[in-house]
C-alpha cells in the first residue's frame, strides 16, 4: 500500500494530546497542505488561522465552550497546543465545501508527519460572535465576509491511536 492510502486508511481523531508545541517546519508543511485543497472553481475561498499564542488559543476554547454549553467541562480541544481556524468567504457558493476539504488536507498532511489532530466544530457561531468578529477584524479582514467552517486542534499524541471501527456494510454500490 503506497504511504498516501495507509495514512488515509490509519488516521484516526485524538482526544488527548501532550502540551509539546509542533515543530515549525511541521507546521509550515501541514498549512501548505491545506492551502492546495481542491476549491470550487479554483476560487481559494478558504483562510487559515494558524493559532499558536496560548492566550488567543485559551480565549478561543472558552469562546467554544460557551458556545457548546459546556460549563465547568474540560478543554474542547483536547489540549492540543494549536489551532487552525478554517474560515471561507461566503460569496463563494462552494465556500463550506471548500473549507471542509482544505481540513481534510491539513488533517491528512498532519498525520503524514506524525502530528495528531482533530476537527473541532462551533467555528461558524465563534466567528459570528463579537470575539470572533474583533480577531478578524485585528488581522485586517472583513468579518462579515467570512464564516467559519471549523479548526483543527493539533499536537503530539498523549497516546496511540485507536483502531479503526469495521467499515459498514453497503458503503460503496456501484451503478
Amino acid at each position: 500500500m503506497n504511504d498516501t492510502l495507509k495514512v488515509l486508511e490509519t488516521r484516526r481523531s485524538c482526544r488527548s494530546f501532550l502540551p509539546d508545541m509542533i515543530k515549525d517546519e511541521e507546521l509550515q508543511a501541514i498549512l501548505r497542505a491545506g492551502t492546495y485543497a481542491p476549491t470550487g472553481m479554483g476560487k481559494q475561498s478558504p483562510i487559515i488561522l494558524a493559532i499558536t499564542d496560548k492566550a488567543t488559543r485559551d480565549a478561543i476554547s472558552e469562546q467554544n465552550k460557551q458556545i457548546a454549553n459546556w460549563p465547568g467541562a474540560g478543554d474542547p480541544f483536547y489540549g492540543a497546543p494549536v489551532i487552525l481556524a478554517v474560515l471561507a468567504k461566503k460569496d463563494v457558493v462552494t465556500h463550506i465545501y471548500d473549507g471542509s476539504l482544505v481540513i481534510g488536507n491539513l488533517l491528512n498532511a498532519a498525520e503524514s508527519l506524525g502530528v495528531a489532530g482533530i476537527w473541532i466544530h462551533r467555528a461558524k457561531e465563534e466567528f459570528e460572535s463579537g470575539f470572533g468578529y474583533e480577531l478578524l477584524k485585528k488581522l485586517g479582514l472583513n468579518p462579515d465576509e467570512y464564516e467559519g467552517i471549523g479548526h483543527c486542534a493539533l499536537g503530539y499524541a498523549a497516546a496511540p491511536p485507536k483502531e479503526a471501527v469495521p467499515r459498514k456494510e453497503n458503503y460503496v454500490y456501484y451503478i
